[in-house]
C-alpha cells in the first residue's frame, strides 16, 4: 500500500491498524461505472493501478473530463462528498482495469478525526486536485481552442506522432463540440499540420503545433 501511497507511511501505529482493518482490495473493469452524478458515496477509493476517469455530462448529452484518478492517487470528488456529506456531482468510469483500495466512509471519517497524518495526506491530495480543476476552468474558458487543441495533440501522440482518438472523444477531453474540433482539425490539415485518418490523428509537424502554443 504504501508503495503507491508513501504518506501514509506516516500514520502512527494506531492509526495503521485502523486503516488496514478497513481497507479492502478490488479488482475493477475496464468500463465499469464506480459513481454517478447524483449518486451517493460511501466509500474512499485510493487507485494502486489503472486509470478512472471522472466526466461531467450535461443535460444536452455534452461532457467534459474533469480528470483522471492514476496510480497513488484519489478522487476529489468523492473527498468533498464524504467531507460535506452530499452527493456526486459528476461521474467515475474504470478508462482501464484498475485495482484499488476501498475504505468505508466510517472509517474514513474516524480516521480524519483521530491522525493528523490521515488529515495531511487528504488536504494535500484534495488541494492538489483543486488546483488542476482551477486549471482546467481557466483554460475552458480563457483559452483559444486552436492553441488547448495543439497543446492536447503534442502531449498524447505517440512516438510515430500518432494520437488514437476520435473527434468526439478529443471534443469530451477539451470540453467542446465535436463540430468545433472537426473544424479546427480541418484547418490544421490544411496547413499541413496533421494527418486526419478514421479514429486517428497524425502529428505531420509538431514544430508547427509548438509554435503556436507558444
Amino acid at each position: 500500500m504504501t508503495a503507491a501511497f508513501p504518506a501514509l507511511a506516516k500514520l502512527d501505529a494506531a492509526g495503521a491498524r485502523i486503516l488496514e482493518a478497513g481497507l479492502r482490495s478490488v479488482d475493477i473493469p475496464a468500463g465499469t461505472v464506480l459513481f454517478r452524478d447524483g449518486g451517493d458515496c460511501t466509500t474512499y477509493l485510493l487507485v494502486q493501478e489503472g486509470a478512472v476517469r471522472v466526466q461531467k455530462v450535461a443535460e444536452n448529452g455534452r461532457e467534459i473530463v474533469l480528470y483522471r484518478v492514476e496510480r497513488g492517487q484519489s478522487c476529489v470528488l468523492t473527498t468533498n462528498c464524504l467531507l460535506g456529506g452530499g452527493l456526486y456531482g459528476a461521474e467515475g468510469i474504470a478508462e482501464t482495469a484498475v485495482r484499488a483500495l476501498v475504505l468505508p466512509a466510517t472509517t474514513f471519517r474516524g480516521l480524519l478525526a483521530g491522525s493528523e497524518a490521515f488529515r495531511d495526506f487528504i488536504f494535500s491530495v484534495y488541494a492538489a486536485r483543486i488546483a488542476d480543476l482551477l486549471l482546467l476552468i481557466e483554460e475552458v474558458a480563457f483559452g483559444r481552442i486552436d492553441v488547448r487543441l495543439a497543446a492536447w495533440l503534442r502531449g498524447r501522440a505517440d512516438g510515430g506522432g500518432d494520437v488514437q482518438a476520435t473527434h468526439q472523444e478529443i471534443s469530451v477531453e477539451l470540453g467542446t463540440a465535436r463540430e468545433v474540433i472537426s473544424r479546427q482539425l480541418k484547418d490544421f490539415e490544411r496547413r499541413g499540420w496533421v494527418e486526419l485518418h478514421r479514429g486517428r490523428v497524425r502529428v505531420a509537424d509538431a514544430a508547427a503545433l509548438s509554435r503556436l502554443i507558444v
